[in-house]
């Protein structure tokens, strides 16, 4: 990670994780960002002194772990790439600091709504080991669970992801930026591997009726919003050979910021 990035978020005020269960955003709007590190030490600048930085146990970094699965012929996947309105994905992720696993269900309705639903899965000796079918959780988890299209004998592990992210919080608390770095992809049907560093995935989470002096950095910096799936795009970027036509323009958009993060 760009050890200015690094010295920045240290100097930031921290907020814990008991205080972060007062950023209530009860008319929450979300928006992604694709950015170069170098891109992000000017959004930092920006953002220093008005924004916290979650720490948990004297760290500001988080690294996670998350492998999503999908269908023997990734139906999940295709219909992302095929611009479905109702789609879902199925991960375990683990929290690799606190040693928490769970696994986690994203399903989008058609009028653009994200519904999150996550058990948390203990598993052996303490650390969660990459299961090649997610019917070895069928003892604690079931598709009834999570109002789940499909049985859970037929979900493979597809990719992992590996990321470090930040969090920051407003002083105001009326919104929520996670800033996921050296984010990997290892895709299990492959076994090829990729990387995204030197570019950073960016959320922010907002209470859509507050201003947002984020937004205004980015807007000066003319940053503009952009929708990425880290799932489909690792996916495209580890296995050529599956249909990408929609992804293509954002690889190509993708090589190119890797190449002029200078």
């Amino acid at each position: 990670m760009n050890p200015e990035i690094l010295d920045i978020v240290n100097s930031m005020q921290p907020i814990s994780l008991d205080e972060m269960k007062d950023v209530r955003l009860m008319n929450r709007v979300d928006t992604k960002y694709l950015v170069t590190s170098n891109q992000l030490v000017s959004i930092l600048h920006g953002v220093r002194d008005h924004y916290y930085a979650q720490e948990v146990e004297g760290k500001r970094f988080s690294p996670y772990r998350t492998v999503y699965y999908d269908t023997p012929d990734l139906t999940m996947y295709i219909i992302h790439h095929d611009r479905h309105l109702v789609r879902d994905k199925v991960r375990v992720r683990t929290y690799v600091d606190s040693n928490l696993t769970f696994c986690e269900v994203k399903h989008k309705t058609n009028k653009g709504r994200t519904k999150k639903k996550r058990m948390e899965v203990k598993v052996e000796n303490g650390k969660w080991e990459v299961v090649s079918k997610l019917s070895a959780l069928s003892d604690q988890i079931t598709a009834a669970d999570f109002q789940l299209p499909y049985p859970i004998d037929i979900l493979d592990a597809s990719l992992e992801t590996v990321f470090d992210r930040i969090t920051l919080v407003n002083y105001e608390k009326t919104e929520r930026l996670t800033i996921d770095c050296d984010l990997k992809f290892n895709n299990f049907i492959s076994g090829t591997s990729a990387s995204m560093d030197p570019l950073v995935v960016m959320e922010l989470k907002q209470d859509g009726r507050a201003r947002s002096l984020l937004k205004q950095v980015l807007f000066d910096l003319r940053i503009k919003p952009y929708k990425i799936s880290k799932y489909c795009i690792g996916t495209a970027m580890t296995r050529p050979e599956v249909k990408q036509n929609r992804f293509k323009k954002k690889i190509r958009r993708i090589n190119k910021l890797k190449s002029n993060n200078t």
